[in-house]
């Protein structure tokens, strides 16, 4: 085989990657018609008008909302993480049975959390 020939076989794979993409993107785009996000639309119209962004496209607004649904999910993954490994994963023995005890959820928590994403939500040392 010489360079010649590896040149076509190279750009025929390339091609046709780029169409499993497109593919892949169209079927996406088609499902995001059945989704309905659990931030109301009306939350997302309001939001993305007070940042200016003016679209009319419902699919765009899902996919906007899923990004937030996906980021406010994590945030209250680590958060949870945070507090659990705050509290030590205890367990108390109550009869001879190992039982969970609660994990509440602090500012503390949800600060350290954010801060891994770059979100500054520390209160100021003084109230007013």
């Amino acid at each position: 085989m010489s360079a010649s020939d590896a040149a076509p076989e190279s750009s025929k794979a390339a091609t046709d990657a780029a169409a499993r993409k497109d593919r892949t993107l169209a079927e996406f785009l088609l499902m995001l018609d059945d989704f309905k996000p659990l931030i109301p639309s009306e939350v997302t119209d309001y939001y993305l008008q007070r940042v200016g962004f003016d679209c009319e496209d419902e699919r765009l607004k899902r996919l906007l909302a899923l990004a937030a649904q996906k980021f406010v999910s994590d945030i209250a993954a680590d958060a949870y993480s945070h507090a659990r490994i705050r509290s030590g994963g205890a367990r108390s023995k109550a009869g001879g049975a190992a039982t969970k005890i609660k994990t509440v959820l602090t500012m503390d928590d949800l600060t350290a959390a954010l801060a891994e994403y770059g979100v500054n939500a520390k209160k100021p040392e003084y109230y007013l």
